[in-house]
């Protein structure tokens, strides 16, 4: 019997906060800099959003991103809170994560969180070394993070920590000295991220002038699968292409995505899915703000999946991780054979071996992990 998942109340929410102290070089996400000047704006608009859902909704898995959503202020940071789990009330066995910047993690923010209900903390580590985290325009530097990991680690039931590989100028050596340090540090959830050059960020811009390089691909290759060897040997499940979690640790959220489940969303740039529609707010944290603010519409985007293409989403998501699709379950969730989606495209995968088809199971190999973006535009394609 087929379920419509795609129809089922979401059990998840995510809060976006566009506030950080500067932009770095590399980064393209929703976020202004330098205008704290908004923050109690920004506050009565998340506030005047959530009011459309006209009743509080429980939800299992909340998170709260950014942006640098510690940059706020500790009476903003609780009012934010208060805002939050008034419409977003917790489940019990909750997860509920935070984003935080080294420098921002102090005791009494963290307090306030745990106060809240909040029981992970995701820390923007990036790297241990002070060289790398001033190439990539990081604002904390390597003696700062265990401060504030032991601060997040006496008040959060997990810890997680994100790193970057593949910095212009970066070496494999240097890599492993960062995943040495993580391991050393002891968090229960890793995240690792080649560096990408996206359009309209400043590292782009230098790119093009040649004032910075790219690593080479066979580098990162190296240095990608250095991450896998480094965190399973420490113990470190590698559950998704880019997270690594110890037991009882993988992030719910996230993998409410992965699963293809419907979810709610708030603030700049957020984007939910529910009732079989993706809407995504407006990027600009200015326009999200007056459009709200003036009793509109903060939706910039919107669409309505057709059964097809969401049953294509949520094979792409689901294959990201490593236990990857379990054929029986999709078709229940789906109503879609994956042969009738991407029979071809599929066994194209399987000859170059990037991916294993058990006959009741699909998932990426180690090649496949490689090159796992170059596979599913085919597989999104109809």
């Amino acid at each position: 019997m087929t379920t419509n998942s795609r129809f089922v109340p979401p059990r998840a929410a995510y809060i976006h906060v566009p506030f950080c102290r500067h932009r770095c070089g590399y980064c393209n996400f929703t976020l202004i800099a330098g205008r704290d000047d908004l923050a109690e704006t920004y506050l009565r608009a998340i506030a005047q959003e959530l009011s459309l859902l006209k009743t509080p909704r429980e939800v299992d898995t909340l998170f709260i991103g950014g942006g640098t959503p510690t940059h706020l202020s500790l009476a903003q940071l609780q009012q934010l809170c208060e805002t939050v789990t008034r419409w977003f009330p917790l489940a019990a066995g909750h997860e509920f994560s935070v984003e935080a910047n080294p420098l921002d993690v102090t005791e009494a923010k963290s307090q306030l969180l745990a106060s809240y209900g909040v029981n992970r903390m995701s820390i923007g580590v990036q790297s241990f070394a002070d060289k790398k985290l001033a190439l990539l325009e990081r604002d904390h530097r390597g003696e700062q993070i265990d401060a504030a990991f032991g601060t997040a680690r006496r008040t959060m039931r997990s810890v997680s920590i994100d790193l970057i590989f593949g910095a212009p100028g970066e070496t494999l050596g240097s890599w492993l000295n960062d995943l040495e340090q993580a391991v050393r540090l002891g968090p229960d959830h890793v995240s690792t991220y080649g560096l990408t050059f996206e359009r309209g960020t400043s590292f782009w811009v230098r790119l093009q002038r040649d004032e910075i390089r790219q690593v080479e691909e066979e580098d990162e290759r190296r240095m990608y699968l250095a991450g896998i060897e480094t965190l399973t040997e420490a113990g470190f499940e590698h559950y998704e292409v880019s997270n690594f979690a110890k037991p009882d640790h993988r992030c719910r959220h996230n993998e409410v995505y992965w699963s293809g489940s419907t979810y709610y969303a708030a603030g700049p740039g957020a984007a939910r899915f529910v009732d079989g529609c993706r809407e995504t707010n407006h990027r600009s944290t200015t326009t999200y703000l007056n459009r709200v603010l003036a009793d509109r519409s903060p939706v910039a985007e919107s669409e309505v999946l057709s059964p097809e293409d969401s049953a294509r989403e949520r094979l792409v998501f689901g294959l990201r991780r490593m236990e990857g699709v379990e054929r029986a379950s999709f078709e229940s969730n789906t109503g879609f054979i994956i042969e009738q989606l991407v029979g071809q495209s599929l066994d194209k995968a399987v000859s170059r071996g990037v991916l294993e088809d058990t006959g009741t199971q699909i998932r990426l190999t180690r090649e496949g992990l490689l090159v796992s973006d170059s596979i599913w535009p085919e597989f999104l394609d109809r």
